[in-house]
């Protein structure tokens, strides 16, 4: 919002995805502001990639946020990575571009931030995250969101209401739906091959309700470093703005002695397929990960408006990742773009057949 851009953040320029949220922000104020305030993926792009910007938090849903981050990546920005899609779908592009152009790279989503922070020793010199010798794997937690314990037959019958309701984050509908589905895990898995460099083998999930441990990080020696912390975001923000010090993030202390356990179990991929196909996807490379990311982010649209029901997501996931998962990577930005709008109309085909 124009308003709130200059009269609290002293703004010169906002970019917004939607003309609506320009509107509804500029009449706001009533009173004409000198910020600057552009529309649409190109303005982001442009936005993200001026040359008076230092950090690019890039925090857009889904792959909306694709062109701009790619924009701050060849900009050779500071980029605070909490838009897994980036990677997803366009990993070997988006990491040869922040090579190309020295692009900082810093993860913001929490377990991959976690991992960052357990990968000893860290060199600020090394502008992407680098695995060090040593490392056997990467254990991301998952919370297991709010269906970990109901049963199948159960799951069919859930509401948009009763997915969103995740026990331990505050989150968006989608990203929301996606960790009930475990998908959003999923899509983490496939981000950390990319981010960390390692094959899926070197890349596990363990499911752990509390959401306190956030990842681990496996050694030769059989030390395993933990990431602890209360399920705050302003965390790995503020670790990713201060690094390498530490700034105060406003987040409380931990008190294990109040939490009492911590629970780990092993995920249940017959009641969250969801996970099982992007570990397929993450094994098959090539098109199947873009694939299966443009195709859930229609499905969970559609269940979010109520025309399929929750355990139809992944079943309709998986036909779009069947007929479209075998395709060559896409080897230019147009490229994945065209090939995510593909999948997308794909899905919105098979959605057509689906009785509720």
């Amino acid at each position: 919002a124009r308003h709130l851009l200059r009269a609290q953040w002293r703004a010169d320029c906002g970019g917004a995805v939607q003309a609506g949220a320009v509107h509804a922000g500029a009449a706001a104020g009533g009173t004409p502001m000198a910020t600057q305030v552009l529309v649409g993926e190109a303005a982001l792009a442009e936005v993200a990639s001026a040359p008076e910007v230092d950090y690019v938090m890039a925090a857009i849903v889904g792959a909306a946020g694709l062109r701009s981050t790619m924009a701050a990546a060849g900009a050779g920005k500071k980029i605070l990575l909490a838009n897994k899609e980036s990677l997803v779908c366009a990993g070997e592009l988006f990491m040869a571009r922040c090579r190309e152009h020295g692009a900082r790279l810093l993860p913001i989503d929490s377990e991959h931030n976690a991992v960052f922070q357990c990968l000893t020793p860290i060199d600020p010199a090394n502008k992407l995250p680098k695995v060090p010798s040593g490392v056997v794997k990467i254990i991301l937690t998952a919370s297991g969101g709010p269906f970990l314990n109901l049963g199948l037959e159960q799951m069919r019958t859930v509401t948009p209401e009763q997915a969103c309701a995740h026990p331990n984050w505050s989150m968006g509908r989608k990203i929301s739906v996606d960790s009930a589905t475990m998908m959003n895990k999923g899509l983490e898995l496939i981000e950390a091959h990319y981010l960390f460099n390692l094959p899926a083998d070197a890349l596990e999930v363990l499911v752990h309700p509390q959401s306190i441990i956030h990842s681990m990080v496996e050694y030769l020696d059989g030390s395993v470093l933990a990431q602890l912390g209360n399920p705050d975001m302003r965390t790995p923000i503020a670790q990713a703005l201060a690094f390498p010090e530490r700034i105060n993030a406003g987040v409380g202390s931990l008190q294990l002695a109040k939490l009492g356990r911590l629970d780990f179990q092993a995920p249940d991929y017959d009641r969250f397929p969801a996970l099982a196909l992007a570990r397929a996807a993450l094994r098959n490379g090539g098109a199947a990960p873009c694939v299966l990311n443009a195709a859930n982010e229609i499905n969970v649209d559609y269940f979010l408006n109520g025309a399929i029901g929750f355990t139809d997501i992944a079943d309709l996931n998986a036909r779009v990742l069947d007929r479209l998962g075998s395709a060559a990577a896409a080897h230019s930005l147009d490229a994945v773009l065209a090939l995510d709008q593909q999948a997308r109309g794909l899905a919105r085909e098979f959605i057509k057949g689906v009785t509720r």
